[in-house]
């Protein structure tokens, strides 16, 4: 029989996931209570099927893709239900969690008898054309979670215990992340002193590559700011042992609430962003 799947929530990368999944026939529910009207729509749209917790705990395998401060939250209200039920879930934790979350998450949900495997998510969200992400997987191997390399996922098993998986994602969410936090600082820091346009030529001519990079991420980044704060309060803990690791990203922490709000807002400094990457070499 087909595994039943729900994932939580329908947010861009947990509404593709799902898409992919319902895309090979199988039932994929998620629980909708409280969620906005974009995101029932985005759910729709993705042919997920609405549920309650309990037919949330009824599923094969649970994938949990939320905002980071969000992961331990759901564990510790869905572990009543999975505690009740007969017929025990996977549990998958697919969040951008530091590795002591991710002990944390399990530490909620293996009491109820369910399952848990802690996931990293690298990449972005599967596109129609068969691209998706990587799920790096730790703890024990769970067979119904590995099943759905049959249904359009990408999984790779890491031989570690729950956190080698968040690890690896704390480490490439570091460089990527913690990369257009540094862009982003330095190109407004440019802009501020009036060298924008020197610098820009200077990248276009020294560093390629790197300006392109910053011209895809940067712009990328902006809507996604509000979700990549506990991220990088995550990573900063994660990098606790390094107390100047820990200060870069509690700072990366600071930018990326502000570029938020100034996302929402008055936009001066991702327009000032938008116009330095908009420049012709």
């Amino acid at each position: 029989m087909k595994p039943v799947v729900a994932v939580i929530a329908p947010g861009a990368m947990g509404a593709a996931v799902g898409q992919r999944l319902a895309g090979s026939g199988l039932e994929v529910r998620t629980l909708l209570a409280g969620r906005s009207a974009a995101s029932v729509a985005r759910a729709k749209a993705a042919g997920l099927r609405a549920a309650d917790e309990a037919g949330i705990a009824a599923a094969d395998v649970i994938l949990s893709i939320l905002p980071p401060g969000d992961a331990l939250g759901l564990a510790r209200q869905l572990a009543p239900r999975l505690a009740a039920v007969q017929r025990k879930p996977v549990y998958v934790d697919c969040n951008a969690v530091s590795p002591e979350t991710a002990v944390a998450v399990a530490a909620a949900i293996v009491p109820s008898g369910a399952a848990f495997v802690d996931a990293g998510i690298i990449g972005g969200p599967p596109t129609p054309d068969g691209k998706g992400p990587t799920f790096y997987a730790s703890g024990a191997p769970a067979a119904a979670f590995t099943a759905l390399g049959e249904h359009g996922l990408k999984i790779r098993w890491l031989d570690g215990p729950v956190g080698a998986a968040s690890a690896l994602k704390m480490s490439y969410a570091g460089i990527t992340k913690g990369l257009t936090a540094l862009g982003s600082v330095m190109l407004l820091a440019a802009t501020r002193a009036g060298m924008a346009e020197a610098l820009h030529q200077e990248l276009s001519e020294s560093q390629p590559m790197l300006l392109a990079w910053l011209a895809r991420s940067i712009p990328g980044m902006y809507p996604k700011a509000y979700r990549w704060v506990a991220e990088m309060q995550e990573i900063e803990a994660f990098v606790g042992k390094d107390p100047a690791a820990a200060q870069y990203f509690a700072a990366a922490a600071e930018l990326y609430e502000r570029l938020a709000a100034d996302f929402a807002g008055g936009k001066l400094e991702t327009s000032a962003l938008s116009a330095f990457l908009a420049r012709k070499a």
